[in-house]
This record gives C-alpha cells, structure tokens and sequence, in this order.
C-alpha cells in the first residue's frame, strides 16, 4: 500500500509540475486581424491601433514580454486622453487576457486537449491514488489527522509557507494580472464553450479549478469519515451546491443568454447583489429576473432566519456555501491550526462584526445611487466605497487571505473573521435558534481532541469539562469535535429553545447554593 501511495503521489506531483510550467511555455503573434476581432469597440480600436502596430506580426519567445509591450501601448493610449483632460475616453477595458490567448502559438496551443487531461483530470486521479492508499485502512473512529504536528505541511513548517505563498500569489495574478495566466485558461476553453457558448475567461478557469479541488479532496473526506453518517451527508451536500449551482446552472444560463446569477449565494457574501449593473441586468429579464431578485431578497430577510432558528448556521455554513465548502475539503489537513486564544476570539468578533457593518453601509450607499442617480452620499462617493470594499474585502480578505492563510491560520480565517453572511447567521444563531451542542462533563477525560480540530476556534473542551451546552456565535455545526470524541460526550442537537442554557442555569444555581 506503501507503493501505492507513492505512485499516487509521484503522479500528481508530475502532472502539476507540468501544470505551473505551462505560463511560462508558447510564443506569441498577433495579428491586425485578431486585434481586431478581440477589440470590438470602434473607439477603442482606433485608439489602441496606432500605438500596437509594432507589435503586428512580430513573434514573442514568452506571454512576458507580449504583455509588456500591450501595457505600454495602452498606457501611452491613455495618456494621450489623460493629457487633454477627455477623460471619458480612457481606456479601462482588460483587453490583455483575450489578446494573450488569441495571439498564442506553439506547444501549448497545439496540445490543449491533451494538457487538460494531464494538469487536471491525470492529476486529480494521482491525488486520489494518494488520498486512498493513505486513509483506507483507518479503523473505525480514527478521523483525527494522523502526524499533523509532525508533518511540515500541516505544521506551518517551510512546505506550509510555500504553500501560502503559492496560494496567495495565484490569487493575486486571478484578480489583477489574469493575463499572466492565459495558457492556462486555454485549457478549459473547450469545456467553455460546451457549457457557456463562449471562450473561457479567468472566472471559469476558477470555477472549474474550485469545483475540481473541491470534487477530489470531498472524495477523501467521504473515505475519511466513512463511518459517520453525519459527515457523508455533509460533505455531499457542499460538493453538490458547489458544482450544480455555483458551476453548472450559472454557467446554462449564460449559454440560453440569461442573468446568470449562483442562486445558493446570498447577501452580503455576495456584496454584488444591490450593484446598479445587477440589478439592471435582472430587471431587464423579464419574469425570470424579477425571480431572482426577489428570491435574492426573500433569502437575506425570511430564508436566514427561519433556517437558523430551526438548525443554526450549519445549514448554510457547512452544508451550502461554496467558501465553507472549500474550507472543509481542501481545508480540511489545517483546520488543527486555527488559535483558540481569548485574544483571537475577540478579535473575531470586532473584525466580522465591523465587515458586515462595512457591507450594510457599501450596500445602502448603492441603493441610494441607482434610486436617486447621485453618485456622492454626505460628501462620500459611493463608488469609491463600493470599490473599497471590493479590493480590500472581495479580493484581499475572501481571496488572497481566506484560502491562502490555509496553512498558516487554519482552514476558516475568512469564515471566522471576515464572512459578513457568517456575522449576521451567527447573530441570530446565538439569540434566536434551537440549535447547540450539548455536552456531558462527567464523561469527559480532558484529551483535547474536540478543541484541537475545532475549525473556528473554540475552545470545545473548557465547555465540555463545565458541562455546558455549546452556544457560540462562531459554531458552524461542522460536527468533527463530536466525531473525535473517544468519550461521545459532545451531541449536535435541535431542540426547544428555552432550554438552550439549561446546563448553565443549572451550573449558576449550584454554585449560588453552595
């Protein structure tokens, strides 16, 4: 089995060797005709065109090169409308990611299909071999990680920091440099214009990619937690969402040219909902648009509440969401490394309380811009707000930092300190729902397991010695601190809600009579 595992691993790491080589591969030419056909705007093109004709038909060694040239031809572009004050004709359009695919020549260009199928599906079936050699022969009960404050990977050694790095430099080059990443998005071209009708943009590459991680590492949690009945079905669930409403339908609707639109993601996580374009892309649909919005609107104000009244904030949070999805498949190896410090519970609180409040303000001041068409709300452009809160929450907080600081901070640092969703889910989970974790102190032998692999950071086990119910703001209801019971002291439940705090009256009342 030793062999097997071996192999496995010799195989995904091969395949994604060849994988991070490949921006670096091709050459590069392009014509007027392709410039043409990439830059549909008429004004755009006669601007552009002067500037990039050095650039016709002279071959480049590297994708590099090819973009440095393209940025100082739009530079220069724009500086000429910059210099006479017309400022509405600047170019803001990233024509350079369609440029770089379409100018792309040589090897990888000509082996696409075959690419896709060692980066991606030879890969992920290496990892597999892996996974399964390694974990298929636990015995029943043994779901805690096996040396993970031994291995390097799992243990913030020198491999989790490249790893971070890795992750975080990905992010950075998706959001602000796609363009860099082009012969990658090649890749995933055919599959594109199967489901969407079109070529494939970075947001599809990320799509794919994010459906794929999660399809394999979900693959080991079902192997891993094959004796829990609990966890199957969870980790199901999120693989399901992820793939048929977060990937497929989206993507259907834009093949039949129609709002395409994550139906499971909600506000405020998704900060984009009230946005002017959206709303005007929905309410220019038809019956279909006016569905969405109002199924979007039924989901924040009724949809939320009702659901965590019934079964706290597990429902979305570790059996819908995409993020928390991610979070307990590819996550899963790091979850161990979340701080269960005082310190950190507090700046929990501050820092996801204060990115909701960020949003209701963001989200108020767009709403009072597409009602009235005034751009400045008190003196504050709104734009600027909304811009703000895409850089610094969508991109550097959700993005780069939530996934990237995986093997540094844990599995859910976005969905502990920065989900809005999550803040506003776990307000009304901690006053108004049935859901807790109950406990059993007099079983409990003090091994630390719960608090260990407790993802969000709580310290399980100080409740679990005091006999308390678990009530806590932050608990995603992820289950695995009752799975790593030895003791099954620790019991997920539903049940009335006077007696959420049961065990904690009755704890103050002997402590009174004493």
């Amino acid at each position: 089995m030793k062999l097997v595992k071996n192999i496995g691993l010799a195989v995904f790491l091969c395949c994604f060797a060849i994988f991070l080589c490949l921006p670096f591969m091709g050459t590069y030419r392009l014509t007027s005709q392709q410039f043409e056909s990439v830059v549909s705007d008429s004004a755009h093109r006669a601007a552009l065109a002067p500037n990039m004709q050095a650039m016709f038909d002279k071959s480049y060694a590297n994708n590099f090169n090819f973009l440095a040239d393209y940025g100082q031809a739009l530079d220069k572009t724009n500086q000429q409308f910059k210099d006479k004050e017309a400022w509405v004709k600047v170019i803001h359009t990233d024509y350079a990611l369609p440029l770089a695919k379409i100018s792309a020549r040589g090897f990888v260009k000509e082996h696409i299909q075959t690419l896709f199928y060692i980066c991606f599906i030879i890969s992920s079936l290496g990892g597999l071999i892996y996974f399964i050699a390694d974990l298929f022969l636990q015995k029943k009960g043994d779901t805690q990680h096996k040396q993970v404050f031994k291995s390097g990977i799992t243990n913030r050694g020198i491999s989790a920091i490249v790893f971070a790095v890795f992750l975080i430099a990905f992010y950075i080059l998706l959001y602000q440099a796609p363009a860099y990443l082009s012969n990658w998005v090649l890749m995933v071209d055919p599959l594109s214009i199967k489901l969407t009708g079109s070529q494939a943009s970075q947001w599809f590459l990320y799509g794919f990619m994010y459906c794929l991680v999660m399809l394999v590492m979900g693959l080991k949690m079902l192997i891993k937690h094959r004796h829990s009945n609990y966890q199957l079905v969870r980790t199901v669930s999120v693989i399901f969402f992820q793939v048929a409403f977060a990937f497929m339908i989206p993507n259907i609707l834009t093949l039949l040219q129609l709002p395409s639109a994550d139906l499971k993601n909600i506000w405020p996580l998704d900060y984009t909902f009230f946005f002017d374009y959206h709303l005007n892309d929905l309410l220019s649909a038809g019956l279909l648009g006016y569905w969405m919005l109002g199924w979007g609107i039924f989901l924040i104000v009724v949809g939320v509440p009702v659901m965590v009244y019934f079964f706290g904030k597990r429902w979305y949070c570790s059996w819908v969401c995409g993020c928390g999805g991610l979070a307990e498949t590819f996550g899963d190896p790091f979850r161990h490394l979340s701080d269960k410090s005082i310190k950190s519970w507090k700046i929990e609180r501050y820092l996801v309380h204060g990115v909701l409040l960020f949003a209701v303000v963001m989200t108020v001041a767009v709403l009072y811009t597409f009602f009235t068409g005034s751009s400045t709300l008190l003196g504050i452009n709104t734009y600027g707000i909304r811009q703000v809160y895409a850089f610094a929450i969508g991109f550097i907080f959700a993005g780069a930092v939530g996934t990237g600081f995986y093997p540094l901070m844990g599995n859910r640092v976005w969905c502990r300190f920065g989900c809005p969703l999550a803040a506003y889910l776990g307000i009304v989970q901690r006053f108004k729902s049935r859901y807790r974790i109950t406990t059993n102190g007099g079983q409990c032998i003090s091994c630390g397991n719960c608090s260990t692999y407790c993802e969000m950071g709580i310290d399980v086990r100080a409740y679990a010695q005091r006999g308390e119910n678990i009530i806590r703001a932050s608990c995603v209801g992820c289950g695995i601190c009752a799975e790593v019971c030895p003791r099954g002291v620790l019991k997920l439940e539903n049940g009335p809600e006077n007696n959420r705090f049961e065990n904690q009256l009755n704890l103050i009342r002997a402590k009174n009579e004493v």
